[in-house]
Protein backbone atom coordinates (compact mmCIF):
# COMPACT_ATOMS: atom_id res chain seq x y z
CA UNK A 1 0.00 0.00 0.00
CA UNK A 2 1.29 3.78 -0.59
CA UNK A 3 1.32 4.90 3.00
CA UNK A 4 1.95 8.35 4.19
CA UNK A 5 3.10 9.00 7.85
CA UNK A 6 2.99 12.29 10.31
CA UNK A 7 5.62 12.01 13.42
CA UNK A 8 7.54 9.01 11.59
CA UNK A 9 11.08 11.27 13.30
CA UNK A 10 9.52 10.15 17.19
CA UNK A 11 10.29 7.28 18.88
CA UNK A 12 6.59 5.48 17.35
CA UNK A 13 6.60 6.85 14.40
CA UNK A 14 9.37 5.99 12.97
CA UNK A 15 9.08 2.12 14.12
CA UNK A 16 6.05 2.21 12.18
CA UNK A 17 7.86 3.50 9.26
CA UNK A 18 10.74 0.79 9.56
CA UNK A 19 7.95 -1.75 10.26
CA UNK A 20 6.12 -0.14 7.17
CA UNK A 21 9.23 -0.30 4.83
CA UNK A 22 9.91 -3.76 5.84
CA UNK A 23 6.62 -5.15 4.67
CA UNK A 24 7.53 -3.25 1.12
CA UNK A 25 5.24 -0.52 1.42
CA UNK A 26 6.09 2.75 -0.59
CA UNK A 27 5.98 5.07 2.33
CA UNK A 28 6.15 9.15 2.39
CA UNK A 29 6.53 10.84 5.69
CA UNK A 30 5.79 14.25 6.51
CA UNK A 31 8.56 16.72 8.13
CA UNK A 32 8.99 19.95 9.01
CA UNK A 33 12.78 20.47 9.06
CA UNK A 34 15.72 19.25 6.71
CA UNK A 35 17.07 17.74 9.61
CA UNK A 36 13.77 15.61 9.99
CA UNK A 37 13.99 14.96 6.26
CA UNK A 38 17.14 13.44 6.34
CA UNK A 39 16.03 11.19 9.24
CA UNK A 40 13.29 9.74 7.55
CA UNK A 41 14.90 9.14 3.55
CA UNK A 42 18.04 7.87 5.69
CA UNK A 43 15.55 5.16 6.88
CA UNK A 44 13.89 4.48 3.16
CA UNK A 45 10.98 6.97 3.12
CA UNK A 46 10.18 9.91 0.69
CA UNK A 47 9.72 13.07 2.51
CA UNK A 48 7.37 16.09 2.24
CA UNK A 49 7.43 19.18 4.06
CA UNK A 50 4.02 19.72 5.91
CA UNK A 51 2.40 21.12 9.19
CA UNK A 52 -0.30 19.67 11.20
CA UNK A 53 -1.58 23.30 11.59
CA UNK A 54 -1.54 23.82 8.42
CA UNK A 55 -4.43 21.78 6.41
CA UNK A 56 -3.59 22.92 2.97
CA UNK A 57 0.21 21.30 3.09
CA UNK A 58 -1.48 18.18 4.63
CA UNK A 59 -4.03 17.82 1.78
CA UNK A 60 -0.73 17.84 -0.61
CA UNK A 61 0.92 15.31 1.62
CA UNK A 62 -1.89 12.95 1.47
CA UNK A 63 -2.60 12.96 -2.06
CA UNK A 64 -2.16 9.79 -3.82
CA UNK A 65 -2.18 7.97 -0.86
CA UNK A 66 -4.14 5.04 0.33
CA UNK A 67 -3.38 4.99 3.80
CA UNK A 68 -2.77 8.03 6.03
CA UNK A 69 -0.86 7.07 9.69
CA UNK A 70 -1.57 9.84 11.88
CA UNK A 71 1.13 9.27 14.60
CA UNK A 72 2.39 12.45 15.09
CA UNK A 73 1.38 14.54 18.81
CA UNK A 74 2.80 15.80 22.01
CA UNK A 75 2.96 14.03 25.16
CA UNK A 76 3.80 16.00 28.06
CA UNK A 77 3.25 16.63 31.61
CA UNK A 78 3.99 19.57 33.94
CA UNK A 79 3.97 21.92 30.61
CA UNK A 80 3.50 25.88 32.07
CA UNK A 81 0.92 26.50 29.12
CA UNK A 82 -0.60 23.28 27.59
CA UNK A 83 -2.09 25.34 25.20
CA UNK A 84 0.23 24.01 22.21
CA UNK A 85 -0.63 20.39 23.56
CA UNK A 86 -4.49 20.61 22.94
CA UNK A 87 -3.49 22.28 19.59
CA UNK A 88 -1.47 19.94 18.17
CA UNK A 89 -3.32 16.46 20.01
CA UNK A 90 -7.13 18.03 19.23
CA UNK A 91 -6.73 20.17 16.15
CA UNK A 92 -4.11 19.14 14.17
CA UNK A 93 -5.91 15.24 14.90
CA UNK A 94 -9.33 17.02 13.05
CA UNK A 95 -7.07 18.71 10.63
CA UNK A 96 -5.82 15.44 9.09
CA UNK A 97 -9.22 13.37 9.13
CA UNK A 98 -10.23 16.60 6.94
CA UNK A 99 -7.51 16.98 4.41
CA UNK A 100 -7.15 13.11 4.45
CA UNK A 101 -11.21 13.81 2.99
CA UNK A 102 -9.55 16.50 0.84
CA UNK A 103 -6.97 14.23 -0.61
CA UNK A 104 -9.24 11.44 -1.40
CA UNK A 105 -7.75 9.22 1.31
CA UNK A 106 -10.46 7.09 2.78
CA UNK A 107 -8.75 5.02 5.92
CA UNK A 108 -6.61 6.73 8.71
CA UNK A 109 -5.15 4.76 11.40
CA UNK A 110 -5.12 7.23 14.37
CA UNK A 111 -2.47 6.81 17.25
CA UNK A 112 -4.40 8.14 20.49
CA UNK A 113 -3.50 6.51 24.00
CA UNK A 114 -4.14 3.77 26.87
CA UNK A 115 -5.06 7.31 28.77
CA UNK A 116 -8.39 7.61 27.06
CA UNK A 117 -9.71 4.93 28.78
CA UNK A 118 -9.76 6.58 31.84
CA UNK A 119 -10.65 3.39 34.00
CA UNK A 120 -11.06 3.91 38.03
CA UNK A 121 -7.83 3.26 40.05
CA UNK A 122 -7.41 -0.27 40.51
CA UNK A 123 -9.67 -1.65 37.51
CA UNK A 124 -8.18 -2.97 34.40
CA UNK A 125 -9.14 -0.49 31.57
CA UNK A 126 -10.65 -2.38 28.21
CA UNK A 127 -12.19 -0.75 24.94
CA UNK A 128 -15.28 -0.90 26.34
CA UNK A 129 -14.58 0.74 29.75
CA UNK A 130 -16.54 4.04 30.67
CA UNK A 131 -14.47 6.95 31.44
CA UNK A 132 -14.19 7.68 35.17
CA UNK A 133 -15.25 11.38 33.80
CA UNK A 134 -12.16 13.19 35.27
CA UNK A 135 -8.44 13.64 34.26
CA UNK A 136 -5.46 12.87 35.88
CA UNK A 137 -3.70 15.22 33.70
CA UNK A 138 -3.52 17.64 30.75
CA UNK A 139 -1.78 15.16 28.69
CA UNK A 140 -4.96 13.24 29.42
CA UNK A 141 -7.88 15.36 28.33
CA UNK A 142 -6.05 16.25 25.61
CA UNK A 143 -6.26 12.88 23.45
CA UNK A 144 -9.61 12.35 25.37
CA UNK A 145 -11.22 15.42 23.47
CA UNK A 146 -8.67 14.33 20.49
CA UNK A 147 -10.04 10.77 19.81
CA UNK A 148 -13.44 12.13 21.05
CA UNK A 149 -13.39 14.82 17.93
CA UNK A 150 -11.58 11.91 15.58
CA UNK A 151 -14.60 9.91 15.74
CA UNK A 152 -17.27 12.92 14.89
CA UNK A 153 -15.61 14.10 12.31
CA UNK A 154 -14.92 10.38 10.85
CA UNK A 155 -18.63 9.64 11.10
CA UNK A 156 -19.52 12.96 9.64
CA UNK A 157 -17.25 12.68 6.44
CA UNK A 158 -17.46 9.58 6.20
CA UNK A 159 -13.63 8.26 6.52
CA UNK A 160 -12.42 5.01 7.74
CA UNK A 161 -10.91 5.75 11.48
CA UNK A 162 -9.11 2.57 13.06
CA UNK A 163 -8.23 4.30 16.68
CA UNK A 164 -5.12 2.61 18.29
CA UNK A 165 -4.24 3.30 22.05
CA UNK A 166 -0.64 2.15 23.61
CA UNK A 167 0.24 1.65 27.06
CA UNK A 168 3.23 3.23 28.04
CA UNK A 169 5.66 2.18 24.74
CA UNK A 170 9.37 1.23 25.80
CA UNK A 171 11.86 -0.38 23.43
CA UNK A 172 15.25 0.82 22.00
CA UNK A 173 15.57 4.33 21.37
CA UNK A 174 13.15 5.65 23.62
CA UNK A 175 15.10 8.09 26.45
CA UNK A 176 12.23 10.18 27.40
CA UNK A 177 8.56 10.06 29.30
CA UNK A 178 9.16 6.79 31.21
CA UNK A 179 12.01 5.62 30.10
CA UNK A 180 13.67 8.70 32.20
CA UNK A 181 12.84 6.63 35.37
CA UNK A 182 14.49 3.22 33.91
CA UNK A 183 17.10 5.28 33.13
CA UNK A 184 17.43 7.02 36.71
CA UNK A 185 17.07 3.81 38.07
CA UNK A 186 20.00 2.12 36.02
CA UNK A 187 22.10 4.89 36.80
CA UNK A 188 21.42 4.20 40.93
CA UNK A 189 19.74 7.65 41.16
CA UNK A 190 16.31 6.50 41.35
CA UNK A 191 15.80 4.70 44.82
CA UNK A 192 12.39 5.37 45.66
CA UNK A 193 8.93 5.51 43.32
CA UNK A 194 5.33 4.64 44.95
CA UNK A 195 3.95 1.26 45.11
CA UNK A 196 2.03 1.33 42.05
CA UNK A 197 1.42 -0.25 38.54
CA UNK A 198 1.63 0.57 34.99
CA UNK A 199 1.16 -1.48 31.81
CA UNK A 200 4.13 -1.20 29.13
CA UNK A 201 3.89 -2.23 25.33
CA UNK A 202 7.07 -2.88 22.82
CA UNK A 203 7.68 -0.57 20.54
CA UNK A 204 7.49 -3.22 17.95
CA UNK A 205 5.06 -4.73 18.88
CA UNK A 206 3.36 -1.22 18.88
CA UNK A 207 4.18 -1.07 15.26
CA UNK A 208 3.37 -4.12 14.22
CA UNK A 209 -0.18 -3.51 15.34
CA UNK A 210 -0.16 -0.07 13.45
CA UNK A 211 0.93 -1.61 10.23
CA UNK A 212 -1.58 -4.74 11.07
CA UNK A 213 -4.64 -2.04 11.30
CA UNK A 214 -4.59 -0.94 7.80
CA UNK A 215 -5.85 -4.07 6.55
CA UNK A 216 -7.22 -5.47 9.43
CA UNK A 217 -8.68 -3.51 11.80
CA UNK A 218 -12.25 -2.64 11.66
CA UNK A 219 -13.76 0.30 11.03
CA UNK A 220 -14.52 2.94 14.17
CA UNK A 221 -12.55 -0.03 16.75
CA UNK A 222 -10.45 1.32 19.07
CA UNK A 223 -7.52 -1.39 20.04
CA UNK A 224 -5.47 -1.16 23.44
CA UNK A 225 -1.41 -1.96 22.74
CA UNK A 226 -0.83 -2.83 26.31
CA UNK A 227 1.65 -6.30 26.81
CA UNK A 228 2.45 -6.27 30.45
CA UNK A 229 1.10 -4.79 33.52
CA UNK A 230 3.82 -5.06 36.67
CA UNK A 231 4.24 -3.42 39.84
CA UNK A 232 7.01 -1.32 40.57
CA UNK A 233 9.13 -3.59 42.83
CA UNK A 234 8.27 -6.57 39.59
CA UNK A 235 9.79 -3.77 37.09
CA UNK A 236 12.82 -2.74 39.52
CA UNK A 237 13.29 -6.83 39.56
CA UNK A 238 13.19 -7.27 35.88
CA UNK A 239 15.19 -4.29 34.76
CA UNK A 240 17.79 -5.09 37.25
CA UNK A 241 18.00 -8.61 35.75
CA UNK A 242 18.60 -7.33 32.59
CA UNK A 243 21.31 -4.89 33.57
CA UNK A 244 22.78 -7.72 36.07
CA UNK A 245 22.26 -5.74 38.80
CA UNK A 246 20.60 -5.52 42.28
CA UNK A 247 19.17 -3.14 43.34
CA UNK A 248 15.28 -2.94 45.01
CA UNK A 249 13.62 -0.08 44.84
CA UNK A 250 12.05 1.32 48.20
CA UNK A 251 8.59 2.20 48.13
CA UNK A 252 7.98 6.37 48.64
CA UNK A 253 4.65 6.36 50.71
CA UNK A 254 1.76 8.55 48.75
CA UNK A 255 1.84 11.43 50.97
CA UNK A 256 5.52 12.33 50.76
CA UNK A 257 5.13 11.59 46.76
CA UNK A 258 2.03 14.28 46.24
CA UNK A 259 4.14 17.21 48.87
CA UNK A 260 7.42 16.54 46.60
CA UNK A 261 5.34 17.10 43.46
CA UNK A 262 3.26 20.30 44.70
CA UNK A 263 6.67 21.76 46.02
CA UNK A 264 8.94 21.12 43.11
CA UNK A 265 5.96 22.19 40.71
CA UNK A 266 5.49 25.26 42.10
CA UNK A 267 9.49 25.62 42.09
CA UNK A 268 9.76 25.68 38.79
CA UNK A 269 7.02 27.10 37.49
CA UNK A 270 7.23 30.63 39.62
CA UNK A 271 10.51 31.31 37.55
CA UNK A 272 8.72 29.80 33.76
CA UNK A 273 10.05 26.41 33.52
CA UNK A 274 8.99 23.24 32.97
CA UNK A 275 9.33 21.17 36.08
CA UNK A 276 10.65 17.39 36.23
CA UNK A 277 7.69 16.49 39.00
CA UNK A 278 4.42 18.32 39.54
CA UNK A 279 1.39 17.37 40.68
CA UNK A 280 -0.31 15.88 37.36
CA UNK A 281 2.91 13.62 37.06
CA UNK A 282 2.33 12.38 40.50
CA UNK A 283 -1.41 11.64 40.08
CA UNK A 284 -0.83 9.77 37.52
CA UNK A 285 1.72 8.07 39.20
CA UNK A 286 -0.64 7.20 42.00
CA UNK A 287 -3.34 6.15 40.11
CA UNK A 288 -0.95 3.40 38.43
CA UNK A 289 -2.83 2.07 35.27
CA UNK A 290 -3.51 -1.64 34.38
CA UNK A 291 -5.15 -2.25 30.68
CA UNK A 292 -5.96 -5.65 28.92
CA UNK A 293 -5.02 -5.66 25.14
CA UNK A 294 -5.67 -9.10 24.18
CA UNK A 295 -8.33 -7.60 21.80
CA UNK A 296 -5.79 -6.12 19.38
CA UNK A 297 -3.87 -9.45 19.70
CA UNK A 298 -6.79 -11.25 18.42
CA UNK A 299 -7.81 -8.98 16.15
CA UNK A 300 -4.35 -7.94 14.85
CA UNK A 301 -2.75 -11.11 14.81
CA UNK A 302 0.43 -10.94 16.43
CA UNK A 303 1.66 -12.03 19.93
CA UNK A 304 3.39 -9.23 22.88
CA UNK A 305 6.70 -9.21 23.52
CA UNK A 306 7.86 -10.66 27.04
CA UNK A 307 8.48 -7.64 29.56
CA UNK A 308 12.06 -9.12 29.90
CA UNK A 309 12.90 -9.37 26.33
CA UNK A 310 11.99 -5.70 25.91
CA UNK A 311 14.01 -4.73 29.20
CA UNK A 312 16.95 -6.58 27.80
CA UNK A 313 17.38 -5.41 24.11
CA UNK A 314 16.83 -1.81 26.10
CA UNK A 315 19.56 -2.13 28.51
CA UNK A 316 21.93 -3.19 25.69
CA UNK A 317 20.85 -0.22 23.65
CA UNK A 318 21.35 2.24 26.19
CA UNK A 319 25.19 0.91 27.12
CA UNK A 320 25.97 0.78 23.02
CA UNK A 321 25.12 4.54 23.26
CA UNK A 322 26.76 4.99 26.65
CA UNK A 323 23.64 6.35 28.59
CA UNK A 324 24.46 3.28 31.32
Amino acid sequence: MRAVITGATGFVGGAVLDHLKAADHEVTATVRSAAGAELVTSNGAAAIEADLSKPASLVEAFTGHDVVFHVAGVNGFCLPDPASMFAANVQGSVNVIRAALRAGVGSVVYTSSAATIGEARGEVGTEATVHRGWYLSEYERSKVEAERAVAIEAEDLGINVVSLNPASVQGPGRVTGTARLLLAFLRGRLKYLPDTRATLVDVDDCARAHVAAATQGYRGARYLLAGSTVTTREMARLLGEAAGIDAPMRTLSPRLATAAGYAVGAAFRAVGKQAPLCPEMVRTLLHGHAFDGSRAERELGFAYTPLSDTFERMVAWYRTEGLV
